[in-house]
């Protein structure tokens, strides 16, 4: 079993910046892929980022290519995602998941979920 606690959520102006953590529990955190997700006011959750167990991989939605950095530190059991030159449309709840056997976009495939952080982004 493994718990997820996302934190560094809050209020941004257009053009700034965020670091969102997920810290995680459980020994078999460096095993994991993970992934980070998100869900604006009626809309679907969807792909962000996500990075393989060990760091070497990484994949980004076309929106956030660019201004946003996933990273891990294993030894923290910690993902990392890095949000820069935010806009308006990054507004969301941000959700951090885990348990995929390879980094990947899609939702099935994780089998662990946090409670999701909010990001607002003000114009």
């Amino acid at each position: 079993q493994v718990q997820l606690v996302e934190s560094g959520g809050g209020l941004v102006q257009a053009g700034g910046s965020l670091r969102l953590s997920c810290a995680a529990s459980g020994r078999t955190f460096s095993s994991y892929a993970m992934g980070w997700f998100r869900q604006a006011p009626g809309k679907e959750r969807e792909f962000v980022a996500a990075i393989s167990w060990s760091g070497g991989s990484t994949y980004y939605a076309d929106s956030v290519k660019g201004r946003f950095t996933i990273s891990r530190d294993n030894a923290k059991n910690t993902v990392y995602l890095q949000m820069n030159s935010l806009k308006p449309e990054d507004t969301a709840v941000y959700y951090c998941a885990a348990g995929a056997p390879v980094a990947t976009i899609r939702e099935a495939e994780y089998d662990y979920w946090g409670q999701g952080t909010q990001v607002t982004v003000s114009s």
